[in-house]
């Protein structure tokens, strides 16, 4: 072997790159993000997304008006999405959601969407979520044990998200299902037969609410999916894909991120009990608590973008078509930005509603309020209610690498 021949494989076997399927990654992903964040913080990933891992990069990605999040924008080889488009058939029909399209569309369907998720109006809801939480924690009390995934992360912003879409009644296990199968496909990296059981629980999803909204077309009510029924009936500004889309999103979004921030936030809390003494003796650190736990869990790990336009980033210039994912739990805990303790949870830190887990710019979260006061309520109740709270065994972890989070968490309370 020539000199410039073992050169080149000490270089490769050297070449740091991002490998969320490395052993414990799912438990702790923050040594590797940290790794990646300090030595190769713009990363050509092996499946041909770039990657941001500075809180600068990301901060500036997601704040760009000029970047695209459709896929029909894509130009670069992106090995992950050619292999779901392959599996479509060699099409696949876009979705009209209002996460994954551009101005003016999405401007127009925001509008139509985004008063039902003001601050006033969330707040109304306070009472509700509260009254949910307490008969939850009722049952947990007489029991003295509980998976707090089962029984309070999953179930409450399910039934707060379907009372205000006006859901009726349906299995809510089986939609948990398709929801989860649906979600692998954020996922950096994503198998075959990931991408087959994502593609036919998206057409069982989109066949029942496609039932649903017949449904409440006959059923009308004060709620949010009536209104946009009755939106795309007035002047025709929403299609019937449109609606379906929105819906959709709605339902699934409205729910799986919470189930990570409740339910991962209990457990890292149980893990820092300073931190959980200082909270639950301070109510009137509810608001800024729930902030920390979204800087420090990340309940969304990433958020993509697509270029329009060739761009720089930390010198590297990255295509215009290209994929490039902003790694939004790196950003949270970037010393650059966070200081010295960025690893560490301060209910009491100073200025943690900067951090990026509900992203930025136009695409900011629309349900940023809703997920606060849901985990306000739930988690301050929880805290307060069980002082003695403790975790039995080992948490199940849920293998996502981008919704990451528990699936389950058993907790005695005795």
């Amino acid at each position: 072997m020539t000199a410039t021949g073992t050169n080149d494989l000490a270089s490769a076997s050297d070449a740091m790159f991002f490998n969320p399927l490395e052993p414990g990654y799912v438990e702790n992903p923050y040594p590797h993000l940290a790794e990646l964040r300090e030595n190769d913080a713009v990363h050509l990933s092996l499946t041909g997304q770039w990657i941001l891992f500075s809180q600068q990069d990301v901060f500036k990605l997601l704040r760009d008006p000029a970047m695209s999040v459709s896929d029909s924008n894509i130009e670069v080889q992106d090995e992950k999405y050619a292999a779901v488009v392959a599996a479509a058939g060699g099409s696949l029909e876009p979705s009209t959601s209002i996460l994954s399209v551009d101005p003016p569309d999405h401007t127009r369907l925001r509008r139509l969407v985004s008063k039902a998720f003001t601050p006033s109006a969330i707040e109304e809801l306070r009472p509700r979520i509260q009254k949910l939480v307490d008969e939850i924690l009722d049952a947990v009390e007489s029991r003295g044990s509980s998976d707090i995934v089962a029984e309070l992360a999953f179930p409450l912003p399910f039934d707060v998200i379907s009372e205000m879409l006006g859901m009726p009644e349906a299995d809510k296990d089986l939609i948990a299902e398709w929801s989860s199968a649906l979600v692998k496909t954020i996922d950096p990296i994503i198998t075959d037969d990931e991408i087959r059981a994502a593609i036919d629980a998206g057409k069982m999803m989109d066949a029942h609410i496609d039932q649903v909204i017949e449904w409440k077309r006959a059923n009308p009510a004060d709620d949010l999916l009536t209104a946009l029924i009755e939106a795309e009936e007035d002047g025709d500004r929403l299609s019937s894909v449109e609606l379906r889309d929105q819906v959709s999103l709605l339902f699934i979004a409205g729910h799986e991120t919470t189930v990570n921030l409740i339910g991962t936030g209990i457990y890292e809390l149980l893990r820092n009990p300073d931190q959980l003494a200082v909270w639950r003796d301070d109510p009137s650190l509810d608001v800024n608590a729930v902030d920390e736990l979204l800087r420090y869990i990340s309940p969304v790990q990433f958020s993509r973008r697509i270029t329009m336009d060739e761009v720089t980033f930390g010198g590297k210039t990255i295509d215009k078509g290209s994929a490039v994912l902003a790694g939004l739990a790196s950003s949270n805990r970037d010393a650059a930005k966070w200081g010295p303790t960025a690893d560490q949870m301060d209910v009491r830190r100073e200025g943690a509603g900067q951090h990026l887990s509900f992203g930025s710019g136009a695409h900011h979260c629309l349900g940023a309020s809703l997920a606060r006061m849901e985990a306000q309520v739930a988690i301050g109740s929880f805290i307060r209610r069980f002082p003695n709270a403790r975790v039995v065994g080992e948490p199940g972890w849920n293998g996502r690498i981008n919704l990451r989070g528990l699936e389950r968490l058993d907790i005695a309370v005795d």
